[in-house]
């Protein structure tokens, strides 16, 4: 029963996590015209959007902080 649970929880959070990187990327314009151009900033930016897409899903479905 645990099993099934956590296999659910990771499957919520990984779509979740997708979601949220798609999102963010569009907010922070993290496009790959700027990949091409700046790649260091497209990194940085990257790293920035992966880290608060993290947060969010480990806030709202880890440890159910929800707002």
């Amino acid at each position: 029963k645990l099993t099934t649970h956590l296999e659910e929880i990771d499957r919520v959070a990984c779509k979740m996590y997708g979601q949220l990187v798609d999102q963010l990327k569009t907010c922070n314009g993290v496009t790959e015209q700027l990949k091409v151009t700046d790649q260091m900033k497209w990194v940085r930016r990257m790293n920035a959007v992966r880290h608060e897409a993290a947060e969010i899903v480990a806030k709202e479905l880890i440890y159910d902080e929800a707002t």
